[in-house]
């Protein structure tokens, strides 16, 4: 597949009769009311904790695609805070945005959301492979001696982490967490974490994808505990292509790593000013993102 490049590249949204509630890398989101949010999915990108000042087409369209999939595949096992992305049927003042919105946002429940996010790993890359080689350990749980990088982990392991407004997230023992939500939510939400990956895992494996590791958001509403903000999307999880998989070695990826690989080559000192993207690094890393959401759910992009 190959991405649709006459679509505007959305790096700031500008609906100035609404709220702004919060800006992150990605995602603004807007207060409707009381009870509901806005979020939309830009086509900005992040690398080493910096935004980019090139965007990646159709990025957020994919980006929300994926989530609301994955939202409806796990609802049987935790509820989530979806209220509708039909922008036919959003609040009367969003109608006349409805080009902008469409495909990249979603009105959800607002949510008191867990100052914890819940991430597992399945397979040990990225930081818990240097953590391994160091000290045979990662956030503090023994592994077995003589793992090979991007090796199978004998079980999926939780390895819950802080939230950070800006900079990277901080790894945090599972001790900490029951002292931060207490010992039974924090108990139930690494249960649940386990659970949501395994069958997440399962899918994608048959559909040809190995999610190596990934980490989601819950928070409280009306419903309980509640699967919050993206969901086993590129940007938040690690996507290898599973006939390519060979362990002993880093593995090619459906996520942002070819925009990291490609700020490597240039030597960029990782500070800012971020630099811009090459058209051709920009337009190969959409095929990418599009090439996971086709691969996962068997459809084209939903434009």
């Amino acid at each position: 597949m190959t991405s649709n490049l006459l679509d505007p590249v959305i790096l700031q949204t500008d609906f100035p009769d609404l709220q702004l509630h919060a800006s992150g890398k990605v995602r603004d989101v807007y207060q409707l009311d009381k009870d509901r949010l806005l979020f939309v999915a830009t086509d900005r990108i992040s690398a080493f904790d910096y935004v980019l000042a090139t965007g990646i087409p159709n990025k957020g369209r994919v980006l929300t695609q994926i989530s609301l999939f994955w939202f409806d595949y796990l609802s049987d096992i935790v509820p989530n805070h979806v209220i509708t992305a039909d922008v036919e049927r959003y609040p009367q003042v969003l109608r006349k945005y409805a080009d902008q919105l469409r495909g990249r946002s979603i009105v959800v429940q607002l949510a008191e959301m867990f100052p914890v996010e819940c991430v597992v790993r399945g397979y040990i890359s990225g930081s818990a492979w240097k953590e391994y080689q160091a000290t045979g350990k990662v956030c503090g749980i023994e592994l077995p001696a003589g793992l090979r990088e991007s090796e199978a982990l004998p079980e999926p392991i939780f390895t819950p982490a802080t939230k950070a407004v800006s900079g990277h997230d901080e790894n945090i023992p599972f001790a900490r967490m029951c002292e931060i939500l207490g010992a039974e939510t924090a108990s139930y939400l690494r249960d649940l974490t386990l659970r949501i990956y395994k069958k997440a895992a399962a899918y994608a494996r048959q559909r040809g994808i190995i999610i190596a590791d990934t980490k989601f958001e819950f928070g409280r509403t009306a419903h309980g505990i509640t699967l919050a903000d993206e969901v086993l999307t590129p940007d938040s999880s690690r996507f290898w292509p599973a006939e390519k998989y060979e362990p002993g070695r880093s593995q090619e990826s459906f996520d942002k790593q070819y925009v990291r690989d490609y700020l490597e080559e240039i030597r960029w000192n990782k500070q800012p000013p971020a630099p811009a993207l090459p058209a051709e690094v920009a337009n190969r890393t959409s095929e990418k993102y599009l090439d996971a959401y086709f691969q996962l759910t068997g459809r084209k992009l939903d434009v």
